[in-house]
């Protein structure tokens, strides 16, 4: 008995995760899924150890079931040939603008950032970054900062056509989003990703309904990506049909997808969780995906060079 009692909750949590099965507090549990896949190793261990064969084929089958789930974030993919101009894309949660601008227009210089999508956006952060330089550095915007959690932001080095926001259902927090001219590349629309957070049991339908309604792909159409905070891992359904729809993950595809982007970054107990993403069109290749420390959020910033197809 004390052995099934080891090898069923892997079980469980396997046909949790593959049946997309989350609901209420298993939202929350599902993103720590990661750690679950490398802990399901120690029930098959001991039913080896303890020659019970039975618990050990079902730990066996949870443990491969988790892994198989997990361990293809770790390895790069192969990428769309395509031979068009690199983009540059940060995206930073500023956790109600609290983040420290100074940091971040010094990613954007540094890192040579082509475009900027930011949430939890302030009026008084935008007025310190602006005044820090980032309007020289990304002249371009389309900008709805709001007082609290819920505004957003696009900055971009090239123009921004049809530049709008759009207000999601669950928690209010906008989306800024925008069409991107990059010379030489053929229009690409952007936007600043911000579903609602579950954060609690009574306000995950305002998550399901949030990541439900955001843009899907438009693999016949425009190019499009989507950036930043979506409150949702790859082990979370809801973002796997929406990248099911025509996106690619951008981390996922250079083998960067278990980089921690949430947690313990503003001193909480947590640990990390994967966030933050880059959802690019599959027709872009992804070069390459990196994190950086924002001191002031609780977010790492996330940074994606995208190759684009070339104009036709």
């Amino acid at each position: 008995m004390g052995c099934w009692l080891a090898v069923l909750p892997a079980a469980a949590w396997a046909v949790l995760r593959l049946a997309g099965l989350e609901r209420g507090p298993l939202v929350q549990a599902v993103a720590f899924t990661p750690y679950v896949a490398a802990g399901a190793l120690l029930p098959l261990a001991l039913a080896l150890a303890l020659r019970r064969i039975a618990p050990a084929v079902v730990a066996a089958l949870a443990a491969l079931a988790l892994v198989g789930a997990v361990a293809p974030r770790a390895v790069g993919a192969a990428q769309p040939a395509v031979d068009g101009p690199t983009l540059r894309l940060l995206t930073a949660n500023l956790l109600v603008g609290g983040a420290d601008p100074a940091v971040l227009v010094g990613l954007v210089r540094d890192q040579r950032v082509d475009v900027l999508a930011v949430q939890e956006f302030t009026p008084g952060i935008a007025a310190e970054l602006d005044r820090l330089g980032l309007a020289t550095l990304l002249p371009y915007r389309v900008l709805n900062p709001e007082v609290g959690t819920t505004g957003s932001g696009l900055y971009a080095r090239y123009p921004l056509g049809e530049g709008g926001f759009r207000r999601n259902e669950g928690f209010g927090f906008t989306q800024a989003h925008g069409t991107l001219a990059v010379p030489g590349a053929p229009p690409l629309r952007v936007e600043s990703a911000h579903p609602a957070a579950p954060y609690a049991v009574e306000v995950v339908p305002d998550w399901w309904t949030d990541l439900r309604a955001q843009p899907t792909a438009t693999p016949r159409g425009r190019l499009s990506v989507l950036a930043g905070d979506f409150n949702a891992t790859l082990d979370h359904a809801p973002l796997r049909d929406l990248i099911a729809t025509g996106y690619v993950d951008a981390a996922d595809q250079v083998g960067a997808g278990l980089a921690g982007t949430w947690g313990p970054y503003d001193g909480d107990p947590i640990p990390p969780v994967t966030i933050d993403h880059v959802l690019a069109d599959r027709r872009i290749a992804v070069r390459s995906v990196d994190t950086h420390r924002l001191p002031g959020s609780d977010h790492r910033a996330v940074l994606a060079e995208l190759r684009l197809p070339a104009a036709g």
